[in-house]
């Protein structure tokens, strides 16, 4: 039996370089509230990403829903429909409406167009998505959102280390969320961030994750409680050590996949701008049937016969669960191109541990299958 691949799996470090990390918690009997490894983390990651501020949290999800009450958001926020479900869901429990938007076709990125047509005068902010790791035309978003004195909250969850121009993408915006949940490029098992811009909003940030509490007996926000723990945030300083060889085996990975599957009539692979220094954290590619012969699901199904398992993301489209779907944005109508994207992409194994020769094999059958039912 062949060894199943799954989509794919954390990078972990050494075991025995952790326990040291461990053993310095256990000496400060410090479990959570702000501990020196906390203290630590965010110092070493803001660094790493070249950001000035950032707050650590327990996970991504309550990082977007926390950043969503840090400015204040109410009303209408205009947002994608592919995304993975957290992006709407944070809105949702913000009482706020999500509006959403159709996506462009290359890189799956909102439609700048399509904002500014959606905008109504409840919208307070936009949430856009740097789908796949490719950035969104964040020029382009910053000025619909300065005319018409919008806030633009990036879900840069998958976007960890990427940059535009030698520059992390996580300082576009009024805020960048990031996610370290255990799929990711950059893990701390779980875990998340908010990227702010200035001292007053890390504040505001750092009291909501911690119920509000100003000092031991003054709660001056209702806050939650979405604090990282010490047993996270050592991880993630010792995660941080091996981010570079991580990201170059992705690259490698990624340049494979690239070189067999660009010859295969209907496989489309991401397409990665000029100026883009790329991670790699998912490998998407995007399945043509009539040029290709079969239909995405098929080739997703016959990849699962060999213990290939890729994923349909983003399918369904957050618009089409039934949450959501009773929204007028919601309709097919208004996302034709969203629409189309969810029936044809699917992402292929991708993680630094995966060997050449398993990038050969898959790439082989998706060779094989071509033209065949």
């Amino acid at each position: 039996m062949s060894k199943k691949i799954m989509v794919t799996r954390p990078a972990l470090p050494p075991l025995e370089e952790f326990i040291p990390y461990l053993e310095k918690i256990w000496d400060n009997k410090w479990l959570t509230n702000d501990g020196p490894f906390h203290r630590q983390f965010e110092k070493e990651l803001a660094e790493y990403l070249g950001v000035k501020y950032i707050s650590v949290f327990a996970n991504g999800t309550l990082a977007l829903i926390t950043a969503l009450q840090a400015l204040r958001i109410t009303g209408e926020v205009i947002t994608t429909p592919f995304s993975f479900v957290a992006t709407t869901h944070s809105l949702w429990w913000n009482n706020i409406k999500p509006v959403f938007a159709d996506i462009e076709d290359v890189h799956y990125n909102i439609d700048p167009a399509k904002i500014e047509a959606a905008i109504t005068p409840q919208t307070t902010a936009i949430m856009p998505v740097h789908v796949f790791g490719n950035p969104c035309n964040v020029e382009e978003i910053q000025r619909i959102a300065d005319i018409y004195g919008l806030r633009v909250i990036y879900d840069a969850a998958h976007a960890f280390a990427v940059k535009k121009d030698n520059r992390s993408v996580a300082n576009w915006g009024d805020l960048s969320i990031l996610s370290f949940h255990a799929t990711k490029v950059f893990n701390t098992i779980e875990g998340g961030a908010i990227v702010c811009r200035d001292e007053k909003t890390k504040q505001r940030i750092d009291l909501l994750k911690n119920f509000g509490f100003r000092n031991e007996t003054t709660v001056i926000e209702p806050g939650i409680n979405a604090k990282m723990n010490e047993l996270q945030a050592a991880y993630g300083s010792l995660q941080l050590k091996y981010m570079d060889s991580y990201i170059a085996k992705r690259l490698k990975t990624a340049a494979l996949y690239d070189s067999l599957l660009k010859k295969v009539k209907g496989i489309t692979c991401m397409e990665v701008e000029d100026g883009i220094s790329h991670t790699y954290p998912y490998y998407p590619v995007r399945v043509k049937t009539a040029e290709y012969g079969i239909s995405r699901d098929d080739l997703y199904f016959k990849l699962q016969e060999y213990d290939i398992f890729g994923r349909r993301y983003f399918y369904p489209l957050i618009s089409d669960f039934p949450t959501y779907k009773g929204l007028p944005s919601a309709s097919a109508s208004n996302l034709p191109v969203a629409a189309q994207v969810a029936k044809e992409i699917v992402c292929l194994p991708m993680y630094a541990g995966l060997e050449p020769e398993d990038v050969e094999r898959i790439c082989g059958l998706i060779q094989q299958f071509s033209g065949k039912k």
